[in-house]
């Protein structure tokens, strides 16, 4: 599998890695670099996608960065982990739900280690733990390259999410791992890389 894995120890600015994320999509379209697969976690931010409305602001004194990947407004901070994939789909198939498909089942598969189950929502992209969501999709496709991802909240602040309506939704309606299951919470980069590799190589 010609992709490149990048794990990052410190967090990441979210415009850092979204321009890091543009530019491999460019080169990706001229041929010049590899698809790329990104475990990292991001300095508190509130981010938009392109279908948010401001009246999902709640605390009119945050910031809000601007995005272009699909979905609504959500939350970002330490202690979430950030997967994101960048997919040339003109030498995979060109099936954008698969795609996502593929995500949810590797969260799912990612929480299973920890003994959560989640599940999927057909009206509401992403996983959910006792209808309680754990884990948001977001993604944007250019000419058959797929970017952007998704978040896993691990053992981040979830009362920041007060602040918001997260992708929409009643912001009392998220959890974590470590809000369902107060354990140690080990090798969490090394999972991830697990269940993403592998599920990558079925697309």
């Amino acid at each position: 599998m010609n992709i490149q894995i990048k794990i990052s120890k410190r967090p990441i600015s979210y415009t850092k890695a979204i321009n890091f994320m543009n530019k491999r999509v460019d080169d990706l379209k001229k041929n010049r670099n590899r698809e790329l697969l990104w475990i990292l976690e991001h300095p508190t931010s509130y981010t938009a996608g392109i279908r948010f409305n401001e009246n999902e602001i709640l605390d009119k004194k945050i910031k809000i960065i601007k995005t272009n990947r699909g979905g609504k407004i959500t939350l970002h901070n330490p202690g979430q982990k950030i997967v994101y994939i960048v997919l040339n789909l003109n030498k995979r198939k060109k099936d954008i739900r698969k795609i996502v498909t593929m995500i949810e089942n590797s969260i799912i598969e990612f929480l299973k280690f920890y003994k959560i189950n989640g599940k999927p929502d057909k009206k509401n992209v992403g996983v959910w733990v006792n209808k309680k969501k754990i884990a948001a999709i977001g993604l944007r496709v250019s000419r058959w390259i797929t970017y952007h991802g998704c978040s896993i909240n691990i053992c981040n602040d979830l009362s920041q999410y007060s602040k918001i309506l997260p992708c929409g939704l009643n912001n009392q309606n998220v959890t974590s791992i470590l809000n369902e299951k107060k354990i140690a919470i080990k090798d969490v980069n090394k999972k991830l890389l697990e269940v993403f590799t592998k599920n990558i190589k079925k697309i």
